[in-house]
């Protein structure tokens, strides 16, 4: 197969999530329904933060850039993915498919940083209630949100310019439902060492460092919490780390799915859902988790429902 250079490729192809025409329409609108819930759910969460002053504090600045993230990375492949479905045209420009491994990328990053700023958020609250306020002043909490933006921004731009110096092959079946860095390095006819390096390096740093920073902080938080001679202190301190915990076990439990899926596994489908799941599941639940297992967002929520038919 002769190789071609990137400038010469017009398209790459995505794969199908149905080959039964009679659940496309299903499908779609499955998938359409998980979206508008991601897309809904977290806008509310965003805006309970930003109407209610008591949510004006370091968590809950988090949780809304949160849920932010959570709506960009969900808006970055499910849209054309339903596209797709309704056109029956499985077909992706590759300007179109290099930007959706970008932003894929920069948010799935984000989604990882914030978890981890989250988890600093609780250790400070928690192991030094009393310097709380001053740690986690209104500077470093944007600070540490604009260094989380700025390193997933690197994350990003390393792999795709990267990327846009491979030749390809006339075979350009992508076996996901959207543009994932590794399966667009995998079509590459060119030598792929020096990207694949990249990968490994920065997984371990960009997903390691953050993964690392969360288990040190609930270890961190376990020993306080087990010193406390308060049963109600303990209770209200694993509480306030309950949502996060639940956000955590469902962000890097997807994550290892796809990772174990693709190293045991050779059906590509089995792989393709759990890269889907791994982009949808655990944006649409995070609303649920946070407003379900909180009072003062519950509050809020509701605060803001009957606020809006006045406001109409």
């Amino acid at each position: 197969m002769e190789p071609r250079n990137e400038t010469d490729i017009l398209e790459f192809l995505l794969m199908k999530v149905t080959e039964n025409p009679e659940l496309q329409s299903l499908v779609f609108s499955l998938f359409l329904s998980m979206y508008l819930v991601t897309v809904l759910g977290n806008l509310l969460i965003i805006l309970a933060v930003s109407s209610d002053s008591h949510l004006h504090t370091p968590m809950y600045f988090f949780l809304s850039n949160l849920s932010f993230t959570d709506i960009c990375l969900s808006t970055t492949t499910i849209p054309k993915m339903l596209v797709n479905i309704q056109a029956q045209n499985q077909s992706i420009t590759y300007t179109g498919c290099l930007t959706q491994v970008c932003f894929v990328l920069v948010f799935a990053s984000m989604d990882s940083c914030t978890l981890s700023v989250m988890a600093y958020d609780r250790y400070v609250a928690i192991c030094h209630p009393l310097r709380y306020t001053v740690i986690m002043n209104s500077h470093l909490c944007g600070l540490l949100i604009l260094l989380s933006l700025f390193i997933s921004i690197v994350d990003a731009l390393m792999h795709s310019l990267m990327v846009l110096q491979l030749t390809f092959c006339t075979d350009l079946d992508i076996p996901l439902f959207f543009c994932e860095v590794v399966q667009v390095i995998k079509l590459a006819c060119s030598d792929t060492v020096i990207n694949n390096i990249l990968i490994y390096f920065a997984t371990s740093v960009f997903g390691g460092i953050p993964l690392c920073g969360i288990i040190f902080s609930y270890t961190q938080i376990v020993s306080s919490v087990l010193r406390m001679s308060s049963a109600g202190g303990k209770y209200k301190a694993f509480s306030t780390c309950g949502s996060h915990l639940s956000v955590v076990s469902l962000f890097y439990g997807t994550a290892f799915g796809v990772y174990i899926s693709s190293a045991l596994t050779n059906s590509s489908r089995n792989t393709a859902v759990l890269s889907m799941m791994y982009t949808v599941v655990p944006q649409m639940m995070n609303p649920f988790i946070y407003s379900l297992r909180n009072k003062d967002m519950k509050g809020a929520l509701r605060k803001l429902i009957h606020r809006t038919p006045s406001l109409l």
